[in-house]
């Protein structure tokens, strides 16, 4: 399926009634090139979206001594361009979870196709990260700080058997689940709150977000939880989902739930879902089109 892109028309007319830049067309995009480098090489700003099953790395940002998404991404960027290249994600994923519209951008004085990037970056990164697309973007164009909207989906498997097939993409719980108390408990959280009950200990000091939609909805044996919010806290998704499940389980009501959500309490849930049934669906950006998949495309 092809991905939505932005268009950055909004961009270049805005710039044109200020001054008279010099452009290029690259893939259909205007693409304003303002910098070089010492030796005079025109420098230009990538963006990919990025698919991975992160089962086997130790989250998305880059450490030294493990495997990482963004370690792998440098090392293929490196096998094709030659640079030493320092790639920016637009949101963190922990061990074990996984994404469909990470959004990744990094510089670059290489003058290849953007579609060269996906072919080639392919080639070189492991079966369990693809690019799923490409796009130039002006240089000042900044993909963590940009991002406006962020959408993560949780799944899990309410069935009495285990699904084999699908069991590192799922928390399986074989006790039924209150799907109705847990649709009630997950409105609370639309709307501007101090999320700190559902904050990992190692959260910012400001934990207030906005969160835009939270939903729970059952097919057959799968249930899937959506949410987005202009950003999340580390382990917020998980914690919600920890604290939801035992709304579904009876253990607690949907005014404990609320009450908790009220505390803004950092720490009070410790229980956090496990990774792998997580998964960083898609990125949003003011004024553009988002890079992750249509509502209903997979369950």
């Amino acid at each position: 399926m092809a991905l939505p892109w932005p268009n950055w028309s909004w961009w270049w007319r805005k710039r044109r009634r200020s001054r008279k830049p010099a452009g290029r067309q690259v893939a259909g995009v205007i693409v304003v090139v303002v910098e070089q480098d010492e030796e005079g090489k025109a420098l230009r700003r990538v963006v990919l979206v990025v698919e991975y099953d992160g089962a086997a790395y130790a989250g998305s940002q880059y450490q030294k001594n493990a495997s990482t998404i963004q370690g792998e991404l440098e090392k293929a960027l490196n096998k094709l361009t030659g640079e030493r290249t320092r790639l920016a994600l637009a949101g963190r994923t922990d061990a074990g979870v996984h994404a469909r519209g990470q959004v990744a951008s990094f510089r670059t004085r290489v003058p290849y196709e953007v579609e060269v990037f996906v072919r080639a970056l392919n080639a070189h990164l492991p079966e369990d990260i693809a690019v799923r697309s490409a796009r130039e973007v002006p240089l000042s164009f900044q993909v963590r700080r940009q991002a406006k909207r962020r959408w993560y989906r949780y799944v899990i498997h309410n069935g009495r058997q285990r699904p084999v097939l699908f069991r590192g993409h799922c928390w399986h719980i074989a006790q039924p689940l209150d799907i109705t108390a847990m649709r009630e408990a997950a409105t609370h959280l639309v709307g501007e709150h101090d999320l700190a009950a559902f904050a990992a200990p190692s959260a910012p000091a400001r934990t207030v977000r906005k969160v835009y939609r939270a939903e729970v909805r059952r097919r057959r044996s799968w249930l899937v939880f959506d949410i987005e919010a202009n950003s999340f806290l580390p382990q917020q998704v998980r914690r919600t989902m920890g604290a939801l499940v035992q709304v579904g389980l009876g253990n607690q009501t949907v005014e404990d739930f609320r009450r908790l959500l009220a505390s803004a309490q950092r720490g009070a849930v410790t229980l956090a879902a496990p990774p792998q049934g997580l998964c960083l669906m898609a990125v949003e950006y003011e004024g553009l089109n988002g890079s992750g998949y249509e509502e209903g495309t997979d369950l």
